[in-house]
């Protein structure tokens, strides 16, 4: 990864999701290079998004709309995160994360404030927002 500020952020995002076994990337997109690299470091990474997309070598990848999600392909992570998440898609993330009880990492566009609570962390040129589940607030 480069220095840009984007870079860095995702050198930031890396350096916390590291720190989970297993992960669901909301919303992959084409950009892939934050799941790759959390796959490259050992963790189980699956990928979702509402249009099939190719994911790089580790990653898993399944079909699935935030508004409407199998349940089933959250569970058993133990963080779920988007990137640049619109507002919109803030408060469906964060209830399939605290239906299975993984802390939520997100970053929004631009100037986009969060709409559900969170932790503000700030990494260089972004902000990663922490939104704890319920039942692990006690436990960390």
């Amino acid at each position: 990864m480069g220095h840009s500020p984007a870079d860095r952020t995702l050198e930031a995002l890396l350096e916390h999701l590291a720190e989970y076994d297993r992960v669901v990337e909301v919303g992959v997109g084409r950009r892939t290079d934050l799941a790759g690299e959390l796959a490259a470091r050992g963790v189980a990474v699956t990928a979702t998004d509402v249009h099939r997309r190719e994911v790089p070598e580790g990653v898993a990848f399944e079909l699935d709309d935030i508004f409407d999600p199998d349940i089933d392909v959250y569970e058993g992570a133990d963080a779920i995160y988007a990137l640049n998440l619109p507002p919109e898609l803030h408060r469906p993330a964060f209830a399939v994360a605290r239906a299975v009880d993984a802390d939520f990492l997100f970053t929004t566009l631009g100037g986009d404030q969060p709409t559900v609570p969170v932790r503000r962390e700030p990494v260089p040129g972004d902000t990663v927002f922490v939104a704890r589940s319920i039942a692990r607030d006690g436990h960390r």
